[in-house]
């Protein structure tokens, strides 16, 4: 690894870490030994980089630090191209095009020198099955789910039968062949699952849960198994 890229996975390690990080746990990451971590630590402390800590303790990195904008390595553009190629290939229309648009954003604004990871790269998607049309603008749901507010819906299950649920949106789930939509449900007092296919119709309502967006998926994620694909509506 060159000492511009160790240094900047340095900043890496310590921006993505809430608790100060030793630099043997930053050695091992980057395999390198610990005197070489210090070496570069001190260095960055040269550049004005706004590093707080000391040896054995372990360093953190000012809240206030922000470097030029997409600074990133080989494998972070192969992995923001990947998940771009999935969504364009599987996820609604205006994330889909969302998709398209940041891997073209990318690939203006990377430095010559790393563009063949993304025209030319070593990883891909297979071709992803069309799924069937959504009952349910997905877009407008996204922008209910962040505010908190609730959706009226009527509901066809896997067996034909129609029911109507009022519900608060938790999380959209993107499937090979569906899309899920997580949610709790005022009906049945408890966290369902609705694929969005089988939503006959859907109304956007001005009311708010009252709950706090990132308290609800947090509420959700206790409730599904360890393992498997949570259970869909009953």
């Amino acid at each position: 690894m060159r000492r511009a890229d160790r240094l900047f996975q340095i900043i890496q390690i310590l921006r993505r870490s809430t608790r100060p990080v030793t630099a043997q746990d930053m050695a091992r990451e980057l395999e390198v030994s610990p005197r070489t971590v210090y070496r570069d630590i001190a260095d960055l402390i040269g550049q004005r980089v706004p590093l707080r800590g000391e040896a054995g303790f372990g360093y953190i990195l000012d809240d206030s630090f922000d470097m030029p904008p997409l600074m990133l390595t080989p494998e972070e553009i192969e992995a923001a191209v990947l998940g771009a190629q999935w969504v364009a290939g599987r996820g609604d229309p205006a994330l889909a095009a969302a998709a398209r648009d940041l891997i073209a954003k990318i690939t203006s604004v990377v430095p010559e020198r790393l563009r063949p990871f993304i025209v030319h790269s070593a990883t891909g998607t297979p071709p992803g099955r069309v799924p069937a049309p959504d009952g349910i603008d997905l877009a407008r749901t996204r922008t209910w789910i962040h505010e908190g507010r609730k959706l009226a819906i009527t509901y066809r299950d896997e067996g034909g039968k129609v029911s109507d649920r009022v519900i608060w949106p938790v999380l959209i789930g993107y499937f090979e062949t569906a899309q899920m939509l997580a949610a709790w449900c005022e009906t049945r007092q408890d966290f369902r699952h609705f694929r969005t296919d089988r939503i006959v119709e859907a109304r956007f309502l001005d009311e708010r849960h009252g709950q706090r967006v990132g308290e609800l998926k947090l509420r959700w994620r206790r409730s599904q198994p360890r393992q498997g694909r949570p259970q869909p509506v009953d």
